[in-house]
């Protein structure tokens, strides 16, 4: 690059993407195109930034491999940005080995990472480990180092393995502190705090209360069978059966741990379940027929015995039963979790993150942009989603992940 270039390679680098602008705004060669690209970035503006980007890429000849790794992994950035996850990440990644290649370490890096926070936000836990397992930020930059380790802890805290995540946490603080960068210090100081927020409600025929993210992982460890609305799963300690497949049949579990020790009559299960309050005999003989099959999932935790009004579950071994609710009631938690985030989605970015149809979050969001609790900017197809954050609990119980495939 000339000293020009050179000179707004090193103002982006300090912050000052105005300052960069100054010495590249009127020119229009691949490496200045790159430049405003990322300094647009810089300044919030996605769309042009990303529009730059492109002319770069496609300016750069295919002798010129090691700028167009570089301007695929800023591209990268900006539609992690803009919420765009479609797509796969293979030509991030070959990106990445050609920048290991040709020695540019730290953009190589940064391109690993922006697949791994992808792979987070569509709720791909193993992906993200896997990417985050090959991630070496010895000697990286202080900025760098602080992203490694809050997409560590983020992964951590969906497991709810808070000891690794408060080290993560710790790493994440310290790693921002050096790099001087406010927004990377918010994260951290917020990703922090959600370990005192309330994190799930915890009802039992005690009553209802809130815990946090601790209070949930020792409850799960205990020896208690758990009803888990969080990630619809019916456990005890290790063992674990996944519902998430199976709305008809959790339905059936939710109903049944939140009146237990009692029994539940067969037309509130009808309801709950089927979602229909004139009941006749085809729901009442489907209602045997997905019992059975919650009998023998839950065998080895529970029993469902039938009473002369219903049915009844019963913990093996005289166990207590808890159900764990979201914080939020609703169906919609884990779509408000996402647009917690502050970020504009696209109902197509939503959908994917969620595993649902284009169809079925529109018209969630339909009914949240009714009660006041989302907002739209933009129209027809360049429509994007926002949300206020929720304050005073933490959505990380909120977020989806990605099924396992049946």
């Amino acid at each position: 690059m000339d000293s020009l270039a050179t000179a707004a390679a090193r103002a982006l680098a300090a912050g000052d993407a105005l300052g960069a602008l100054k010495r590249v705004a009127l020119r229009d060669d691949p490496p200045a195109l790159a430049l405003r690209g990322i300094a647009m970035a810089q300044l919030g503006e996605l769309a042009r930034s990303r529009e730059l980007l492109r002319r770069a890429a496609r300016g750069f000849g295919a002798h010129e491999a090691l700028a167009q790794a570089r301007c695929v992994v800023a591209e990268a950035e900006v539609a992690l940005a803009l919420r765009e996850l479609g797509g796969t990440p293979r030509t991030l990644l070959a990106a990445a080995v050609t920048l290991a290649a040709h020695g540019d370490r730290a953009n190589a890096l940064l391109a690993r990472l922006i697949v791994a926070r992808r792979c987070l936000l569509l709720g791909r836990l193993q992906d993200a480990a896997a990417t985050l397992g090959e991630v070496d930020t010895a000697g990286a930059p202080a900025a760098l180092v602080a992203v490694a380790a809050l997409a560590e802890a983020e992964l951590a805290l969906r497991h709810l393995q808070l000891d690794a995540a408060r080290d993560a946490l710790r790493r994440a603080q310290a790693a921002a502190a050096r790099s001087d960068v406010p927004a990377l210090q918010a994260e951290a100081a917020e990703a922090q705090a959600a370990l005192e927020r309330p994190a799930a409600r915890r009802t039992s025929p005690d009553g209802e209360r809130l815990l946090r993210l601790a209070e949930v992982a020792a409850l799960r460890d205990a020896d208690l069978l758990v009803a888990d609305a969080c990630t619809r799963t019916l456990c005890l300690g290790a063992q674990g059966v996944p519902l998430a497949r199976r709305p008809v049949l959790f339905a059936l579990v939710r109903a049944l741990a939140a009146a237990w020790p009692q029994d539940v009559d067969r037309k509130a299960l009808i309801v709950a379940a089927f979602r229909t309050r004139r009941p006749d005999d085809t729901h009442r003989a489907r209602l045997r027929v997905e019992i059975g099959r919650l009998r023998a999932l839950a065998a080895p935790l529970a029993a469902i015995e039938a009473t002369p009004r219903g049915f009844v579950l019963r913990p093996h071994g005289g166990r207590a039963l808890v159900l764990l609710e979201p914080p939020l009631a609703g169906d919609e938690g884990a779509l408000l979790g996402l647009l917690a985030d502050g970020a504009a989605w696209s109902t197509s970015a939503l959908a994917l993150a969620l595993g649902q149809s284009q169809r079925q979050v529109q018209r969630a969001l339909a009914a949240l942009l009714a009660q006041g609790r989302v907002r739209a900017i933009g129209q027809a197809r360049a429509r994007r989603w926002l949300a206020p954050p929720l304050a005073g609990f933490t959505t990380i119980l909120l977020l989806p992940a990605a099924l396992p495939s049946a």
